[in-house]
């Protein structure tokens, strides 16, 4: 039972970190889209746009570090860098090791890493294979026609 709580827990940070690039970005277009209505683009929709990415990507990453807390604190794991902030650091550089320790990665890192490496897959295989970007003039780019100039 253990065991499905942790996966659960890992699958719930995964999906919520994943919310961050995707879903905020999307709720929010579809606020300001319920904003704007019809004509051009509007400054209202375009503040509101951008208050709810903040507020929600805020909200998610709180609901993130939860998770991970809540998955540190059932696997007994205890944080092996603490935060300083920055006028606080010692200007000698990084801390020394004492004997017998070593840094870990949490679970949270984890599942950001691979989140951040999914979306840059994601953005290089859009952009290179997918986009209708006039940076080069290849055919088979795109189904889509790029405009020409007459």
């Amino acid at each position: 039972m253990e065991r499905a709580k942790l996966i659960g827990l890992r699958a719930a940070m995964l999906i919520v970190a994943l919310n961050i690039w995707t879903g905020s970005p999307l709720l929010a277009l579809w606020i300001g889209s319920r904003v704007q209505g019809t004509g051009p683009p509007k400054m209202s929709a375009i503040f509101v746009v951008a208050l709810a990415i903040g507020i929600f990507s805020i909200l998610l990453g709180q609901v993130l570090a939860r998770l991970g807390g809540v998955y540190d604190g059932m696997t007994g794991q205890v944080a092996t860098v603490h935060r300083h902030v920055p006028w606080l650091r010692s200007m000698r550089g990084e801390r020394t090791v004492y004997p017998g320790e070593h840094a870990e990665v949490t679970a949270l890192e984890r599942v950001m890493v691979i989140v951040v490496v999914i979306a840059v897959m994601a953005f290089e295989i859009w952009f290179f294979f997918f986009s209708t970007s006039p940076i080069d003039q290849r055919t088979g780019r795109s189904s889509v026609p790029l405009a020409s100039i007459r």
